[in-house]
């Protein structure tokens, strides 16, 4: 390969199941049957391709090469889940190409329920070249005018998938342009009608935003309708308009809507924050070192999701409560010493083996 040659191989593990299945043709709509559809978390949104640089550190055009991911952040945390032995699926399109394909498979091979995704034929599937800093952080430069994701329509939802959601849980991108933003409203009005717990991770990603007050606007004309939200520092700035992301009564007074039933703020390596109706607290990081930041919060809202699934009252107990988010933070920890984000993913050996080591 050339110096400047990108490279596609980012998946290699995958790479021989993946030319098996192109040539047989089964890549589409694979319903997985897990049998575990009480504790099923159904994932809306966006999957696209990410091109990570093979080196860190550096700027785009600095790279050397690149190495293909799958991405998008409900995606993520659906297999984030799976990986964990939950139940999942994913709703959301892709274009009907070699990228959309490949990532239809990477989600039946991660044991996610794939029947949801839709192909488009017009459009592309959506690529994201993510720089990764010196301090592993991430910069992004997205290519989607328009991509699949985006074009998702109503008609086109599953909506027996969706009312058998125990959790449903949903981004802000989708809200940035039609026709996708009426499909995720119809697709939450579908799963809280069926008495699904609505999850919102509002992901921001100005770089796909028209302007700060039209992402501003969308992320909080929902905002009063999920049970769970989880949020970052920089985000409560953002949507605060500038208020200090530590003040507790910045948070209650401005973030607390009186029918949520958890406000999660994750602090990356220092750990969390929680908020409910009757308490509020603080549980600490994991240490790990840290190599690539990418999808480690979609671990952590994924680790958070497969232990409420499972047990509903941890909304209400804060002991139970404590050791989920602990378990989260685990969960995120481990996936920010990898690169790139589904790779990464933790599987619930890995987390329980780190609690038990950091415990000694």
């Amino acid at each position: 390969m050339g110096e400047n040659a990108i490279s596609v191989s980012g998946f290699d593990c995958f790479s021989i199941k993946l030319r098996s299945l192109m040539t047989t043709g089964n890549l589409k709509n694979l319903k997985i049957d897990t049998g575990r559809s009480e504790t099923l978390v159904v994932c809306f949104g966006e999957m696209l391709i990410d091109f990570v640089p093979t080196v860190g550190g550096v700027s785009l055009a600095e790279a050397p090469a690149f190495k293909k991911a799958p991405g998008g952040a409900p995606a993520n945390v659906a297999v984030g889940v799976s990986r964990l032995g939950g139940s999942s699926a994913f709703v959301g399109k892709v274009g009907d190409d070699e990228f959309g394909r490949m990532l239809a498979d990477i989600l039946r091979l991660n044991n996610v329920d794939n029947s949801g995704m839709r192909f488009d034929h017009k459009a592309r599937t959506a690529l994201a070249f993510v720089t990764l800093r010196g301090d592993g952080e991430r910069e992004f430069l997205f290519f989607r005018h328009p991509s699949a994701d985006m074009r998702l329509l109503e008609s086109e939802l599953d909506k027996n998938l969706i009312q058998k959601a125990k959790i449903f849980h949903y981004g802000s991108i989708g809200l940035i342009e039609e026709p996708c933003r009426s499909t995720q409203l119809a697709a939450m009005k579908i799963a809280k009608a069926s008495g699904s717990l609505l999850s919102y991770d509002p992901n921001l990603r100005l770089p796909l935003w028209p302007s700060e007050e039209a992402a501003r606007k969308e992320i909080m004309s929902i905002w009063n309708l999920a049970d769970v939200i989880k949020i970052s520092e920089e985000e409560i700035t953002f949507l605060t308009g500038g208020d200090d992301p530590y003040d507790d009564e910045v948070v209650l007074r401005k973030l607390f809507h009186p029918n949520l039933k958890l406000l999660v703020v994750s602090e990356g390596p220092n750990g969390c924050r929680y908020y409910t109706q009757e308490f509020k607290g603080r549980v600490g990081g994991v240490k790990v070192k840290a190599v690539d930041t990418t999808g480690a919060g979609d671990a952590f809202v994924s680790g958070l999701l497969n232990s409420l699934a499972s047990d509903l009252t941890l909304l209400t107990d804060e002991k139970k409560l404590r050791e989920a988010l602990l378990f989260a933070n685990a969960c995120g920890a481990i996936t920010a010493t990898e690169r790139g984000a589904i790779p990464a993913m933790p599987t619930m050996d890995a987390v329980q083996d780190l609690l038990s080591s950091s415990r000694s």
